[in-house]
């Protein structure tokens, strides 16, 4: 039997934090010690960052609505100084630096923004997005110096100035501001860019810092801003080739503060007089970045699999995360300024080496914008959250009675949420580069419900619930994770391995047959059970539920589309059952052909990339495409590629051990080269090695 400890009811502090604000229409965000609350009543936003000065700005509408499809409701996103203003006293936020554009395309999708202001941002950005000539001051930098104070307030200003009238206050959508990043040990300096922020016009409902990197969490001015925190599945930025222990993040320990994010532009030593303790009780659990992938270092690439990034947002949101942001959540591509490459490397005074223009980061839309497979397995907890956040976020954490230690990989790793009479066990049997052993015949007692006997075989990470009320009845417990609710349907995804069964207040015991015909009624209200790999296609598009055929459907312009290139077809709810419709298209796949040469017939601009560690030998091809639709398979073996197109760098990659997968449209119609450098034993890898 496994058990829980006993449920305390939480103290929930309310109008003790310098937050919160109001639109014209008299809406209000605030912020308990428990959750965020629009006009009173709980909300759990989904965040997911998205950098709009690393994409074309042509493209931003369609990503944007791609993501709300994924179920982000909330768009964070870094407003990095270097881009703005690479010269001093020259800003440009023109192009694809247009900020006001982008928050306004923002809000066309639908969506609330974060703007991430810094001054200091990191984002695996050159300097961490401050520019040289910053860095060529006389004066110290992250601090409350008055020289540096100065440029950062025309840094402000300027940010002010794009978004004016974007404001929650203003009718907009901007309804948050992050200052700073990764600042442990200032609380002072946090304290004067909020009131620097507030003072040049950015006058937000709430006001994030990060919370993690010191082992009390940091150092910020209380009541002021809302700290957030983050998880990741590795941590590429580690100085050594070794793989890396069980990662904490795949356990139910209620931790907010990951102590190793970040960890390698730490100072060597932080000061620490033991007075200082984060106040975590007077704040909700929220995250701003939970790993939707990792980027690959030159020294570690991880390779990132779906479960990677689902199974850690679980473990979260059962833990009591209350704000569910992700970094990334949508790739992108380094722009190269005109005075030097953007991307981080070591070559300015940093610990790693990145691509000088990838920043796809494996996560849930890619670089180019194509689907993986977190993506779907998300969009199955955001349904969820965004359907019952007014329930589940009062709902507190109850630990298991027992607890697991990092290195077993037998018991059962279960937490509990609950407000003291319904809520939800959750379960993760997942753990990164681990296979945990099958538990069988688990029996759980929540201490009001017992759970009939499951199996928890193979991969997977999922949540059921007790004593759920629906319309007229109360579903005493059900071996199904719920997905969302359409009126007085209910929707539920079979858990794999475990047979979807229902028990009801009034006796009644129902083991469904998942599909899309598995309707069934009790008490008025209409339960439908979907497979998993439905589930995984499950998508609310403007309030209306679909069910993609193997293809992931957004919308955009009123228009059903489909990530995928080619016809489609889905099913949409009718309110009754799901009707069958097909989308007919052209598509006409691109086609590629490589030739050797010994050499490109121009002198390339950045090949010292190619030769990091020391001189490698370089396999240059000449690549000829035909079509401009759909994506190219680059299938690539080597340590870092590059594709030149009319003479100019548009694509690069670290190889980590997938295909690569290119945008016709980037080389159609010009003249390309394919370089291709030695592989050698010099970097942590998850990919078997090839002979070539």
């Amino acid at each position: 039997m496994y058990t829980f400890k006993k449920y305390q009811k939480p103290e929930v502090l309310q109008n003790h934090l310098n937050l919160g604000g109001e639109n014209p229409a008299g809406e209000k965000i605030d912020v308990t010690s428990l959750y965020i609350t629009r006009s009173g009543k709980p909300s759990i936003p989904v965040m997911g960052e998205f950098h709009y000065s690393r994409y074309n700005r042509s493209d931003w509408y369609k990503e944007l609505c791609k993501m709300k499809a994924g179920g982000i409701t909330l768009v964070s996103s870094y407003v990095f100084w270097i881009y703005h203003e690479e010269s001093e006293g020259v800003f440009d936020f023109s192009g694809d630096n247009d900020l006001r554009a982008f928050i306004l395309e923002c809000k066309k999708a639908g969506l609330e923004a974060v703007i991430r202001i810094g001054p200091w941002a990191h984002g695996e950005c050159r300097n961490g997005g401050l520019p040289d000539w910053l860095l060529q001051k006389s004066f110290k930098l992250r601090e409350n110096n008055p020289e540096y104070l100065k440029k950062v307030r025309t840094f402000y200003e300027n940010i002010s100035k794009q978004v004016q009238g974007l404001f929650y206050k203003d009718g907009g959508n901007i309804i948050a501001v992050q200052l700073e990043n990764e600042l442990t040990n200032d609380a002072e300096h946090l304290a004067t860019l909020k009131e620097m922020a507030v003072d040049c016009g950015m006058i937000a409902p709430i006001y994030t810092v990060t919370g993690w990197n010191a082992v009390e969490g940091a150092r910020i001015p209380v009541d002021e801003v809302f700290p957030v925190f983050g998880g990741y599945c590795d941590a590429p930025w580690d100085d050594h080739l070794d793989q890396l222990p069980p990662s904490p993040h795949y356990f139910f320990t209620g931790m907010r503060n990951d102590t190793g994010i970040g960890a390698d532009l730490l100072p060597q030593e932080i000061e620490d007089d033991g007075q200082w303790r984060l106040p975590y009780e007077r704040y909700p659990f929220a995250t701003c970045e939970l790993g939707g992938g990792i980027q690959v270092t030159h020294h570690r690439r991880p390779r990132i699999r779906g479960m990677d990034i689902y199974s850690i947002s679980l473990v979260k949101i059962g833990d009591g995360n209350n704000l569910i942001g992700y970094y990334m959540y949508h790739g992108g591509t380094n722009k190269i300024g005109k005075l030097s490459t953007f991307q981080e490397s070591k070559a300015t005074g940093y610990p790693n080496d990145y691509p000088i223009l990838s920043y796809d980061f494996q996560c849930a839309l890619s670089e180019y914008g194509e689907v993986r497979e977190q993506y779907r397995l998300l969009n199955i907890l955001h349904l969820f959250v965004q359907d019952f956040e007014e329930t589940l976020a009062p709902m507190t954490r109850v630990e298991a009675e027992n607890s697991v230690s990092r290195e077993d990989i037998t018991s059962l790793r279960y937490v509990m949420r609950t407000d003291g009479v319904s809520g939800y066990v959750f379960v993760n049997h997942y753990q990164r580069l681990t296979q945990l052993q099958d538990v069988r015949n688990v029996i759980i007692d929540t201490g009001s419900v017992i759970f009939p006997s499951i199996d928890v075989c193979g991969e997977v990470s999922f949540f059921m619930p007790f004593r759920m009320e629906l319309p007229g009845i109360v579903l005493d417990y059900g071996t199904v994770q719920p997905l969302c609710r359409e009126g007085d349907t209910y929707f539920f995804a079979q858990i794999p391995g475990i047979t979807p069964e229902y028990q009801f207040s009034d006796g009644q015991n129902i083991t469904a047959q998942a599909g899309l015909d598995s309707a069934f009624q009790v008490n008025g209200t209409t339960v439908v059970t979907l497979s998993w790999d439905q589930a995984r296609y499950l998508r609310r598009l403007d309030g209306e539920l679909y069910v993609g055929d193997g293809c992931d459907l957004y919308k955009a312009d009123n228009e059903i589309r489909s990530v995928e290139d080619g016809g489609f077809q889905y099913w949409h709810w009718n309110g009754v059952t799901f009707n069958q419709k097909s989308i007919q298209q052209s598509y006409t796949a691109p086609a590629i052909t490589f030739e050797d040469v010994e050499q490109p017939p121009f002198e390339p601009k950045h090949t010292e990339q190619l030769h990091m560690g020391g001189d490698r030998e370089v396999k240059w091809q000449k690549i000829t495409v035909t079509g401009s639709e759909g994506f190219l398979n680059i299938d690539y073996y080597g340590d870092v590629a590059q594709i030149y197109a009319d003479e100019e760098l548009v694509a690069d990659s670290y190889y980590y051990g997938d295909v690569w997968r290119v945008p016709a449209r980037l080389l159609a119609g010009k003249e390309c080269y394919l370089a291709v450098s030695e592989m050698r034993n010099d970097f942590y890898r998850e990919f078997e090695s090839k002979n070539r």
